[in-house]
């Protein structure tokens, strides 16, 4: 099975694809699925965040655990669901938390967040496939060292990247990141369980797109259309 994944990311990530974990991994996905087992997002959606957002165009990262595991939700872009589809309830929250942090922001009438990845916004899930109504399925089957690998290539190849990291999940990851080289950015997690508990009120969004305009970049229009 070949992995299809944008150019600028296959020159630095080409040899994970060949590693031994990668390869039982395939032949997982292939064993669910010949299981009978339902697999969001869609395989042609799978590496959709590499697709988006270009190594090459790369400024912002933030970090999700697990695609959606609802039907036509998960399209390959963490906190992001396909338009038609019901805004989950922590990207309400991340939208909440937009409408008072960046001025005129208006909460979309859809979740789909293909905007802010094109526009150099990693949206990475640790696991990259769920199978259907069951919550971290997929997890520790690979995926993770996958993505820990792609958290790292960025740190060590790249300079100035913004990690927004909302939750004690994604802060973990801030060992694999260069602190000097880097910029993180934390706060509990949107969800309706911890946003209260310092979500809402934390800036994340102007805040980045300081750090953009002092690094002499364009910053970020958080506005979905």
């Amino acid at each position: 099975m070949a992995i299809e994944i944008e150019s600028s990311w296959l020159e630095v990530l080409g040899d994970e694809f060949d590693k031994a974990y990668m390869i039982q991994l395939r032949q997982f996905l292939k064993e669910e699925k010949q299981a009978g087992n339902k697999i969001y997002p869609k395989g042609s959606d799978i590496f959709n965040a590499f697709w988006k957002t270009p190594f090459t165009n790369l400024k912002v990262v933030i970090l999700g655990q697990d695609p959606y595991h609802g039907e036509n939700q998960a399209h390959g872009l963490s906190f992001s669901v396909q338009k038609g589809i019901g805004i989950p309830p922590s990207l309400r929250n991340i939208y909440k938390e937009l409408s008072t942090d960046i001025p005129g922001f208006v909460i979309p009438a859809h979740g789909d967040l293909t905007e802010w990845a094109e526009q150099g916004v990693l949206l990475l899930n640790a696991s990259l496939t769920v199978r259907a109504g069951t919550p971290g399925s997929h997890q520790k089957k690979g995926w993770e060292e996958f993505t820990d690998n792609v958290i790292k290539t960025i740190s060590d190849k790249k300079e100035g990247i913004i990690f927004i990291l909302w939750g004690a999940f994604a802060q973990a990851k801030s060992e694999l990141i260069d602190h000097k080289k880097h910029h993180i950015i934390k706060s509990p997690h949107p969800s309706p369980f911890s946003a209260e508990r310092g979500f809402f009120g934390s800036h994340p969004f102007s805040k980045t797109n300081a750090i953009l305009v002092k690094e002499g970049k364009e910053p970020i229009d958080w506005q979905i259309h």
